[in-house]
């Protein structure tokens, strides 16, 4: 059977690039059973709540939602177990540093497949107030309005 190559998004979380400022993003790669790549492998996921924290030294996954596998047996794996994620030893004591200084955490942004292996792409984030949302989003509409304008403007010159 030929390797895999390239790679395939399984879930993203665009709740979180709303919810937080991203100030860095880290690729883990991540601990699983067999039956969890198989649920993965399947498309199903969800970031929903999850977070990640730092303890003794290590990175965990917490509260991501990976079904049971539906030809599983009785070595199924539980749906929302802590998962280990696998960072470079620099990397981890970086984030230690970070989440211990400040009021940052570490939020999953999106996990896919990257050459046959399951990655997740975590983030240092800081939390948006509500008035940083309202501005991102007026941001985003005045973007969009002037992208619009600018189509209708080359349209415009190209039928004369």
């Amino acid at each position: 059977m030929p390797k895999e190559r390239g790679q395939k998004v399984i879930v993203s979380n665009r709740k979180a690039r709303h919810d937080y400022a991203i100030l860095d993003t880290y690729e883990c790669g991540l601990v699983l059973v067999g039956t969890e790549v198989k649920s993965l492998r399947e498309g199903k996921a969800s970031l929903a709540d999850a977070f990640a924290t730092v303890d003794d030294g290590e990175v965990w996954l917490r509260n991501v939602h990976i079904p049971e596998y539906t030809q599983g047996t009785w070595t199924n794996h539980m749906p929302r177990r802590t998962r280990k994620l696998l960072l470079h030893r620099r990397e981890i004591e970086k984030l230690i540093g970070k989440t211990k200084e400040s009021g940052l955490s570490l939020v999953p942004l999106s996990m896919y497949f990257k050459d046959g292996k399951v990655k997740v792409e975590i983030a240092l984030a800081k939390g948006k107030k509500s008035y940083d949302k309202r501005q991102t989003l007026a941001k985003r509409d005045a973007q969009r309005d002037i992208s619009r304008a600018m189509g209708r403007a080359l349209k415009g010159r190209f039928t004369e």
